[in-house]
């Protein structure tokens, strides 16, 4: 699983077939991907390295408070290009993406994850042709990738 983090001062997403999610405020907008052998379990310990991801300054100007310290908002895309593979010719591969019909229901635990700890979390359409609008703040953006929360959590 990888989630593309971004801090912004407002994000929202409008989809192509009508409407918009509503716009959030201050916080961020998170691309979120899932490889063929991703498993339920991942989800868990990366909603919570997500909402308490100290990336957000302090009155000192350190990056060392959270999501939740900041009470920020939150805005979640399905992304499945997170995968994609282009070390061999011009074309991407994305076939260490997890299929649609397994990674759907995924996107949606991790979206309701998130929303226990993060209120206002607005999502994407899974699959739907969308626009993603943000204005970065920063800007600071971040790679969370599970291999290395379990590589962690193993040593």
């Amino acid at each position: 699983m990888r989630v593309l983090v971004q801090r912004v001062k407002t994000a929202w997403v409008s989809f192509a077939e009508g409407g918009e999610t509503p716009r959030t405020g201050g916080g961020l907008l998170c691309l979120v991907g899932f490889e063929e052998r991703d498993a339920t379990a991942l989800l868990s310990p990366m909603a919570q390295k997500l909402v308490n991801l100290r990336i957000f300054e302090d009155e000192e100007g350190k990056m060392n408070r959270s999501l939740l310290d900041t009470e920020g908002e939150l805005t979640l895309v399905s992304q499945f290009t997170l995968y994609a593979d282009c070390r061999k010719g011009r074309r991407p591969s994305f076939v260490h993406a997890m299929p649609p019909g397994r990674a759907e229901p995924m996107y949606e635990a991790f979206v309701a994850m998130c929303r226990r700890h993060v209120p206002r979390a607005a999502s994407g359409r899974f699959g739907a042709a969308m626009a993603v609008h943000l204005v970065n703040d920063g800007p600071v953006t971040i790679l969370l990738d599970s291999g290395e929360l379990q590589m962690a959590a193993g040593a």
